[in-house]
């Protein structure tokens, strides 16, 4: 372990930046979703809207993967009511639905939202209940880019029958080579904006994660002249030491219930998959062979976790009932599978997969065991999976330089998000957010 000769942590309550330190370039998949249209809303005050949110809702909903936002340079008509909406010349276009709305002045630096969601074809055939949902807020000027992922959710959920996971946010870790600070622990919304610095240190950061009501981080710092592992409350700002052994102390992952961490400790030889009960302290040993057990991940009901393991040769993974112990591996394809976790309906597989020296992010369907490779790089790894199952966020290598990408669970939509400052590495996707 390389001597470390020093660390200063920064706790820092307000956003550093309003905009966006990673920026979205979209890489494919833009036109494989349903054809959707968001025209941009109208606004009825003088001055500059300080958000576009039409836009905001149009980039979600296509880095969905499962819808196909029409171009406002393609739209025959901008209206912002459904009364105003001319449905056949829609129809005729294919799109199956629109989002229309209007903003007006509602005070100092408040601004009132009204949009309405519309089923174009029940609309070209007089339906009376074409507009499936429509509301009205009144929000905050800094609260508007926000709201319209709140927007986003709601048109999704409509639209799909499963939540939106737009209002969510991610965390990574940022470095800087040559800083005072090089390494830091972020915070940002899923798109890369509202990003925060939480951390800033000398020493290596890494592995952060989640706790499931989203107010917790926990993840590994070297401050210690070795790995420790770490819980910071986001709100209330205290931080504690929850694992600091002889050895690794890693890769720690909250339980679905919030009360115990799963993690990786070599206090009593090779690396072994523990869970920690963060109450009581009190320490449990998974996994006992002779071999690498590491990167452990619960199942959705808690019961159990998959988790990478050397015991047959080469790294695939594996699945072991809590209860029982009775552990089975699980992939079989590839030369290697790494960093599983599963999705939030416990129907499928995230990975990373290696075949002929291409480390790729991968899903595979634990009923049938299909594979199916969702990145092109070859070197991705750390995947993520949003909190309901549409999205993942990994890490990748773009144009020379570390960064983040995202590719839908189905593998229509792909975007990398490079930073504009330093390198971005070890993703982790919050959960829904209130």
């Amino acid at each position: 372990m390389k001597r470390i000769v020093g660390l200063l942590m920064v706790w820092l309550l307000t956003s550093q930046n309003a905009f966006a330190e990673l920026q979205i370039l979209v890489t494919g998949g833009v036109d494989s979703g349903r054809p959707v249209a968001i025209p941009q809303f109208k606004w009825a005050g003088g001055t500059q809207l300080p958000e576009d949110v039409a836009n905001v809702i149009s980039s979600d909903l296509m880095r969905s993967g499962k819808f196909a936002p029409l171009a406002r340079t393609q739209m025959p008509q901008s209206p912002t009511t459904a009364a105003e909406i001319t449905y056949p010349v829609w129809a005729n276009m294919g799109i199956e639905a629109m989002v229309v709305g209007h903003i007006e002045p509602a005070g100092a630096n408040q601004y009132k939202v009204t949009f309405e969601l519309v089923d174009v074809l029940k609309g070209k055939n007089g339906g009376a209940d074409a507009v499936l949902d429509s509301r009205v807020a009144t929000v905050p000027g800094k609260q508007l880019r926000q709201y319209a992922h709140r927007i986003s959710d709601i048109v999704y959920e409509r639209l799909t029958g499963e939540r939106g996971a737009f209002l969510t946010r991610i965390s990574y870790i940022s470095f800087n080579h040559g800083a005072q600070y090089p390494y830091q622990l972020m915070m940002a919304d899923y798109d890369g904006y509202n990003e925060r610095v939480l951390l800033r240190s000398r020493e290596p950061l890494m592995s952060p994660s989640w706790s499931p009501d989203g107010r917790k981080l926990a993840y590994v710092s070297f401050e210690k002249r070795r790995a420790s592992i770490y819980i910071q409350d986001l709100y209330s700002q205290s931080r504690s030491l929850v694992a600091s052994y002889p050895g690794i102390n890693g890769a720690p992952e909250w339980s679905p219930d919030g009360r115990k961490l799963a993690l990786v400790l070599s206090k009593d030889g090779q690396p072994d998959v523990y869970i920690l009960d963060v109450g009581s302290r009190q320490l449990t040993r998974v996994t006992s062979e002779r071999s690498i057990d590491t990167e452990p991940s619960w199942t959705p009901d808690g019961r159990g976790l998959v988790f990478t393991s050397e015991r047959g040769g080469k790294p695939q993974i594996y699945r072991v009932d809590l209860a029982t112990g009775a552990t089975q591996r699980v992939t079989w394809e590839g030369d290697m599978n790494l960093a599983a976790s599963m999705s939030p309906d416990g129907k499928s597989l995230v990975m990373v997969s290696r075949v002929q020296g291409q480390y790729r992010i991968a899903r595979q369907d634990l009923e049938s065991g299909a594979v199916y490779v969702l990145s092109q790089a070859s070197s991705d790894k750390s995947p993520s999976v949003a909190p309901n199952g549409s999205m993942i966020i990994y890490s990748t290598v773009y144009q020379g330089k570390q960064g983040l990408a995202l590719v839908s669970s189905d593998g229509r939509f792909k975007a990398n998000l490079p930073s504009t400052t330093g390198e971005v590495r070890a993703p982790a996707w919050s959960p829904f957010l209130n």
